[in-house]
């Protein structure tokens, strides 16, 4: 069975079936309530449209799934409802690690 997002003008988007984060559609204000994969969310704090939320608590060390594939691992505990970032989680497609005070990409020597 094919799994399609439907808009139905909550301003969410669960991207397929066992993620466990949300994509904001519009701009959500802190305190929105919305019923997501079955899980009842309330936002912590405002999350702009095309960023992330949990939709349900996220155990340190558990995998991020957005799209059905996990797209990082949390680095702290992550509630239902939490933005979902680079604050919070590391990410599979970039080296997170650069973006830490004092880190940089190495240049090459030419």
């Amino acid at each position: 069975m094919s799994f399609f997002q439907k808009t139905d003008g909550s301003g969410v988007l669960l991207l397929a079936p066992g993620d466990n984060i949300a994509v904001a559609a519009s701009d959500l204000p802190a305190g929105t309530e919305r019923e997501v994969g079955g899980n009842r969310v309330v936002l912590e704090r405002e999350v702009l449209v095309g960023h992330k939320f949990a939709i349900r608590r996220i155990a340190r060390g558990e995998r991020v799934i957005k799209y059905g594939a996990p797209i990082g691992v949390a680095t702290q505990d992550i509630a239902a409802g939490e933005y979902v970032h680079l604050h919070n989680c590391t990410s599979d497609y970039i080296p997170t690690y650069t973006l830490e005070a004092g880190h940089e990409f190495l240049k090459e020597a030419h």
